[in-house]
């Protein structure tokens, strides 16, 4: 009864928020400082979804043990949620700008925090494994609705230093987790999963549903120049249908879904190579075991990762980060396989692992948004970012290819090719694909100029003959 009281509530409440419009109020605050406002309240919102993805695993065994459910059933739920977290987030990206830069953001970050809310209750009530795919489907949604519009709101307002603001955002979605992933287990432990899905919830929904009232987008000519960017970025905006057809992309998505799918596949199979390596249950101090300590280091590794390469593609360009982050990740996951076998090799390297990988979130959007423009951003960085959803789908093949062998060190050799791949495809395909697209920029924005200065010669000429 209580239970089904608090959620009658939070239903009132959600859509009471989300109903009475927050009217866009004219920011008193310096343009710097409104951007810096918004990017933080945008990271505070992926800190909340955070663990979504990175905190399911402590629900798992709970979920088994009470209900009886098989592992492999339960995952299923997890992997609804990465399919629609990630397929659907074109669709919110088009609502958020066709709302335009002050309902926009609002609305479908709003919504998703109720997402992302209700999907952890139903879970909490679940009692059959339909009403936990339920929650999972309501999760990804909201998730994604969250993530996309943080993204989008990041990139538009920071021109200037895109690639950092990017990984800012995009490291509070990779290491929001460690901040409340304690507190969740201590909440299983005390009085059960049932009672976490349901409280942090609660938090998490609502926290977003309030704080993405007051984040918005940049109007026309709003976010701040700079005469210092250091990478070429497009001078006009692409719509969906335009970025679709064009070469560039394509080529972006390749590289973003083989560096998603090395990635995932090594990290989905962390503990099966520990396992055949012998170190996963030795202890290395305070009681804590190889693969707890490496799975809490690479979090934060992969956190830190987002902003710093973020930093340095705007400092020496994008494609040649991709370079050195990509030329990094090959040679982790080959150490891994050589080191790995000693408990604090195994350690460090999957922590450069997830260093060289999570960069990828924020570089890719970066890259999207110079090519093609900050307008239709959000629409355009979200179909970049279904490449993480495909990418999911190959999670299993390398899982197979290692049974198939017997040996779990091929998932390590497959990693460590697809970056050796990445790195070939980014020096000899990507950046003459994006070196040209600037040049068709630039060959048609002087013909722009030109029409407009002559639209002024002539009007004065006009004005000069009337007088």
């Amino acid at each position: 009864m209580a239970h089904e009281t608090i959620f009658n509530n939070f239903l009132i409440w959600s859509v009471l928020v989300s109903t009475i419009a927050i009217p866009p109020r004219a920011d008193v605050a310096q343009p710097d400082n409104q951007r810096w406002r918004h990017l933080i309240l945008s990271v505070v919102c992926m800190i909340m979804i955070a663990n979504l993805q990175y905190g399911w695993s402590v629900f798992v065994l709970p979920l088994q043990k009470a209900r009886g459910w098989s592992v492999s059933d339960i995952q299923i739920a997890f992997t609804i949620f990465v399919a629609l977290e990630t397929w659907a987030t074109p669709i919110n990206g088009w609502i958020a700008d066709k709302l335009g830069p002050d309902v926009g953001p609002r609305t479908v970050m709003g919504v998703g925090g109720v997402l992302v809310g209700l999907g952890w209750i139903i879970n909490s009530y679940a009692s059959s494994l339909p009403a936990l795919y339920i929650g999972g489907a309501l999760s990804g949604l909201g998730s994604g609705a969250v993530y996309c519009t943080a993204v989008g709101t990041a990139v538009k307002w920071f021109k200037d230093h895109r690639g950092l603001a990017v990984g800012l955002v995009a490291g509070g979605f990779g290491a929001g987790a460690a901040l409340t992933i304690i507190p969740i287990q201590m909440v299983i432990a005390k009085s059960g999963y049932a009672s976490a899905f349901l409280w942090f919830g609660l938090i998490q929904g609502g926290v977003v549903l309030i704080v993405s009232q007051f984040i918005r987008n940049p109007h026309q000519g709003e976010a701040p120049e700079s005469a210092s960017v250091k990478v070429q970025q497009t001078s006009r905006s692409y719509t969906a249908r335009e970025v679709l057809g064009s070469r560039v992309f394509w080529v972006l998505y390749l590289l973003d879904l083989l560096m998603c799918a090395g990635g995932l596949v090594v990290t989905a199979y962390l503990a099966p190579i520990a396992t055949s390596y012998h170190i996963s249950d030795i202890q290395l101090f305070w009681g804590a075991s190889t693969l707890s300590i490496a799975l809490v280091f690479a979090n934060v590794m992969n956190g830190v990762a987002r902003p710093f390469f973020g930093w340095v593609s705007d400092q020496i360009g994008l494609w040649q980060t991709m370079a050195i982050a990509f030329v990094l990740g090959a040679a982790s996951y080959f150490l891994l396989f050589v080191l790995g076998n000693q408990p604090w090799g195994f350690v460090f390297f999957t922590g450069m692992i997830f260093f060289c990988w999570g960069e990828i979130f924020s570089l890719f959007p970066a890259m999207c948004t110079d090519l093609f423009g900050s307008k239709f951003a959000t629409t355009n960085t979200s179909m970049l970012y279904t490449a993480k959803g495909a990418a999911a789908f190959l999670v299993p093949v390398g899982g197979m290819f290692a049974i198939a062998t017997g040996n779990w060190n091929d998932v390590l050799f497959l990693a460590t090719g697809i970056n050796v791949i990445a790195v070939i495809l980014v020096c000899t395909v990507l950046r003459p694909a994006a070196n040209r697209h600037h040049t068709m920029d630039k060959v048609e924005q002087p013909e722009l100029r030109l029409t407009v200065n002559s639209n002024v010669i002539s009007t004065n000429e006009t004005k000069e003959s009337l007088s």
